[in-house]
């Protein structure tokens, strides 16, 4: 990190809906440890530090699906993940999925809020590995 500050946000309580986007996004940032600017740079500009507070603080409720690519590739999140918070997949259970392929690590399907905080932690995971 470059000029040696970085956003702070608690985690949000709750991920349930597509409304709720942007807070998973910026648990999702926080969990890697980047700034705004820093994940405007690493998405070569794709996605500006500007657009992505407003995503985050969810005045931009669906963003278009390449700013939702390129963030599913820095937060290393399936892409289909943040498709579907953002209103543009049916959710996952009808589908049948990847939702079936998380649920194998757990002793019973996983609820919607159980499924973003693996996910959350998957991320928190990943990232101390690629340190």
């Amino acid at each position: 990190m470059r000029d040696g500050k970085r956003s702070q946000r608690k985690p949000s309580q709750s991920i349930g809906s597509s409304a709720e986007l942007g807070g998973l996004l910026a648990d999702l940032r926080a969990a890697r440890g980047l700034s705004l600017r820093e994940v405007e740079e690493v998405t070569g500009k794709a996605v500006s530090n500007a657009y992505l507070s407003q995503l985050e603080h969810g005045k931009i409720k669906r963003p278009s699906p390449n700013v939702l690519h390129s963030l599913a590739e820095v937060y290393a999140v399936p892409y289909e993940a943040l498709m579907e918070k953002a209103g543009y997949l049916l959710p996952s259970e009808d589908r049948g999925g990847r939702r079936a392929r998380l649920a194998a690590f757990a002793i019973d399907n996983l609820t919607a809020e159980e499924e973003e905080e693996l996910l959350k932690y998957l991320a928190f995971l990943r990232s101390r590995k690629s340190s």
